[in-house]
C-alpha cells in the first residue's frame, strides 16, 4: 500500500469517525446533563472530552487486537492477504447496509444526578463502553504501514472524535438547537457501509 492510498484511508477514517461523533448520542447527553447539574460551559466540554478519550481508548485497544490477529494470519495467506482485508472491509460495509439503525446505549437524559461525580461517571462509562466499531476495519487497511500506520490512524480517530463531540456540544450549548443532526442516525449506516465497501474494494484491487 503506497503512502497516497494510505492518506486516503486515513482521510476516509477521519470522516467516518467524525460522522459517528456527530450523532446526538455522542453529545446531547452531555448538554442535557450539564444543564441539569448547572455546569459551566467549560466543565461540560471538559466532561465531554473526558468521555471522548475513554471512547477512543477502548476503540484503540480493540484496534490493536484486530491488528494482532491480522499479523498472526498474514504469514499463512501470503499474497492473498490484501484480498482478505478488502473482503472483510466490504463485508463490514454490507453488514452496515443491511443491519438497520445502530442501537446506541441510552440513558435517562432528563435525570438530575445526586452528585457531579455520579453524573460524570455515568456519562464517561456510557460512552467508553460504546466504542467506534466502524473504525476498526481501517486498522486492518493500514497494517502494511506498521506501528507508524497504527499510531497515525489512532491520532486520526482521536482528532475526529474529539472535534466532533466538542464542536456539536459547544454549538448546542451556544443555542444552536436545530442542527438537524438527529437525521444522521437514519443514514449513518448507509454512509458507513458505502465508505467501507469502497475502501475494501480499493484495498483488494490495488497492489500493496
Amino acid at each position: 500500500m503506497n503512502s497516497t492510498f494510505f492518506a486516503s484511508v486515513a482521510a476516509t477514517g477521519f470522516a467516518v469517525a467524525f460522522l459517528h461523533a456527530a450523532l446526538p448520542t455522542h453529545w446531547l447527553p452531555f448538554v442535557l446533563v450539564g444543564r441539569a447539574q448547572k455546569w459551566s460551559t467549560g466543565r461540560t466540554l471538559g466532561v465531554t472530552l473526558l468521555a471522548g478519550l475513554g471512547h477512543v481508548s477502548l476503540t484503540i485497544v480493540l484496534g490493536l487486537a484486530v491488528v494482532a490477529a491480522g499479523l498472526v494470519a498474514q504469514p499463512h495467506v501470503g499474497g492473498y492477504f490484501h484480498w482478505i482485508v478488502g473482503g472483510l472491509m466490504a463485508a463490514f460495509g454490507v453488514f452496515y447496509l443491511v443491519r438497520g439503525r445502530h442501537k446506541h446505549a441510552t440513558m435517562d437524559k432528563s435525570r438530575k444526578f445526586a452528585s457531579d461525580r455520579a453524573a460524570i461517571t455515568a456519562l464517561v462509562v456510557l460512552l467508553t463502553l460504546s466504542p467506534c466499531e466502524a473504525f476498526l476495519p481501517y486498522y486492518l487497511a493500514g497494517m502494511e504501514h506498521g506501528v507508524a500506520g497504527f499510531v497515525t490512524l489512532s491520532v486520526v480517530l482521536l482528532a475526529a472524535t474529539s472535534a466532533g463531540m466538542l464542536i456539536f456540544t459547544g454549538l448546542s450549548l451556544a443555542g444552536f438547537n436545530r442542527l438537524g443532526l438527529a437525521r444522521l442516525e437514519q443514514y449513518e449506516e448507509i454512509i458507513l457501509g458505502v465508505a467501507l465497501i469502497a475502501i475494501g474494494a480499493a484495498v483488494a484491487f490495488l497492489k500493496t
